[in-house]
């Protein structure tokens, strides 16, 4: 049954600030109350996710298959159009937390089941990408959303890292080089990630509500960064 509080939306990739290690429910009471902005990323990263997924449908468009690099992933199919940010949603009538979020890929398998990607522009650690908690959750929103707007069902969620070889040599400076600018080249590297739509997302989900419905701030994780700057912030304002 729907609750009658008033609804939160929030997006996967915040949704995973929670299931940091270092997570503080003081700083994040704060934004949800102030509606702060949680980080906002150079639009060249935006700019390089959307030349990856040109790179994977022309080459699907050319080849009829996926690009080779995703092969280790599945028995792929054909890239699917995902839904667009006015659809990709889900509202849990539990928390009344809407969760929203815009999809990298998604993909179909020979046995019709879907995969979602994730593209990143960063290095490639299977272990030490300290972001990888904010990842897991946010893949696995795409899995619930997309199961509930009818893509269904999805079988698996996945990394694709497009590490640029900067520490590499160029070995033909005029194939790399052109009139009005330069190539740079981008290894690619898959990550799988567990897929836990339900176990995964729904406490985070419980846990929004339950903060967002304190009056005060609750206490801050010892050893957050972010809170003693807040408080000389205060100090300032008084």
């Amino acid at each position: 049954m729907m609750t009658d509080k008033e609804q939160i939306r929030i997006s996967a990739k915040n949704l995973g600030e929670l299931a940091m290690p270092d997570f503080c429910p003081r700083c994040f009471w704060i934004k949800l109350k102030c509606k702060l902005p949680y980080q906002i990323f150079p639009g060249i990263f935006s700019s390089i996710d959307s030349y990856s997924k040109k790179i994977t449908w022309g080459y699907y468009e050319k080849f009829g298959k996926l690009p080779d690099w995703l092969e280790s992933f599945g028995d792929f199919e054909k890239p699917i159009k995902a839904p667009g940010r006015s659809k990709f949603f889900f509202i849990d009538e539990s928390s009344n937390v809407k969760l929203t979020g815009v999809v990298d890929e998604i993909v179909q398998k020979k046995d019709g089941s879907y995969f979602i990607v994730d593209y990143k522009t960063a290095r490639f650690t299977k272990t030490q990408d300290k972001l990888l908690p904010i990842y897991r959750v946010q893949l696995n929103v795409y899995a619930l959303i997309a199961q509930k707007c009818g893509l269904d069902p999805v079988s698996g969620i996945g990394l694709v890292y497009y590490e640029p070889p900067t520490g590499s040599s160029i070995d033909n400076i005029d194939e790399a080089t052109f009139d009005d600018g330069f190539n740079m080249p981008f290894n690619a590297h898959l990550l799988p990630l567990e897929l836990e739509p339900e176990t995964t997302v729904l406490p985070l989900l419980a846990e929004v509500r339950k903060l967002a419905d304190m009056k005060t701030p609750p206490d801050g994780t010892s050893g957050c960064e972010d809170c003693p700057k807040l408080n000389d912030i205060l100090q300032l304002l008084k």
